[in-house]
């Protein structure tokens, strides 16, 4: 993921201009960057991680219990044998699909063998639930962790207020922005759009901090210390319904985010998260050149 997380805004003097090419801003910070870096990696092996975890038990509830004297499924992924052989499904509130070979069933050397998620998408690829456990809840801290580390420094420097919070010009602006983004039309400034504004604040603030919520409420030992958490969420069994469409949410943010990469630029993009330095539209009027710091 590039630019998830928005870096602070730089002093207007951070800015390099030449005759022939727009001007180039800086535009991430440091910590940004590093911070940015450090989510990208913890989510990718919170994903496969948590998918081998997923796969010891591919069903998913409603309430605080589950098992055969309760209808409240909402999703189960599974295998049947018949007589072709092992056949994979996919069924979502009652409704089933031949899922062979991408869920319920894998192809494991030329065998179909039953399994969840198949092994390309798990850490480990094979079933081992210890060790995706182990994997799982060590970089679940380390999101924690730099979460919170990212949110104190943005409080402190006012990066929330002036960055990510929409104002009442940016949701007069927002019919706008989708329309330019339907277009594949993009305006490269030091400010984010509105749609940039509400989908770094959704995953920022609403699906992050769900993903952290459910998941200590599956934890047995948090029940024990905090044993209201899991009545917050209507029973464990919804918070764990919660946790993996979060974790959806967060894949087609994922998607949709590297696409929107692509389509605006993705060396400017890149450089902008690696280096900190971003290339912007070209002003209407000559702005006055000056010497960009070197930081």
């Amino acid at each position: 993921m590039v630019d998830t997380a928005p870096g602070n805004r730089p002093a207007s003097n951070d800015v390099a201009t030449s005759i022939d090419k727009p001007p180039i801003i800086y535009r991430q910070f440091l910590w940004t960057r590093i911070t940015h870096w450090i989510w990208a990696v913890a989510i990718f092996f919170l994903l496969l991680s948590g998918l081998q975890i997923f796969n010891a038990h591919p069903t998913l509830y409603i309430g605080k219990q589950s098992g055969f004297d309760f209808s409240n499924e909402v999703l189960a992924i599974g295998s049947e044998d018949t007589a072709s052989g092992p056949v994979g499904y996919t069924r979502i509130l009652g409704e089933r699909f031949n899922t062979t070979g991408v869920l319920g069933v894998s192809v494991l050397d030329d065998t179909p063998t039953p399994r969840g998620f198949p092994p390309w998408a798990t850490i480990p690829s094979y079933q081992d639930l210890g060790t995706g456990r182990v994997v799982h809840f060590f970089f679940a801290w380390v999101l924690v962790i730099t979460l919170l580390g990212w949110l104190f420094g943005s409080v402190i420097n006012g990066h929330l207020r002036r960055d990510l919070a929409p104002r009442a010009i940016d949701m007069r602006a927002l019919p706008g922005d989708i329309l330019n983004h339907l277009k594949f039309r993009f305006h490269h400034t030091r400010e984010y759009n509105t749609l940039q504004k509400l989908a770094y604040g959704g995953v920022l603030f609403v699906v992050m901090p769900l993903i952290i919520l459910t998941g200590l409420t599956m934890s047995p030992s948090m029940d024990s210390i905090v044993p209201f958490i899991a009545d917050l969420f209507g029973g464990r069994q919804t918070a764990r319904t919660i946790h993996f469409c979060m974790m959806l949410l967060l894949v087609f943010f994922f998607i949709v985010h590297m696409l929107m990469i692509l389509a605006a630029g993705p060396i400017n993009e890149l450089r902008s998260i690696i280096t900190g330095w971003y290339r912007i539209d070209a002003p209407s009027e000559p702005i006055e050149t000056k010497e960009a710091e070197t930081r």
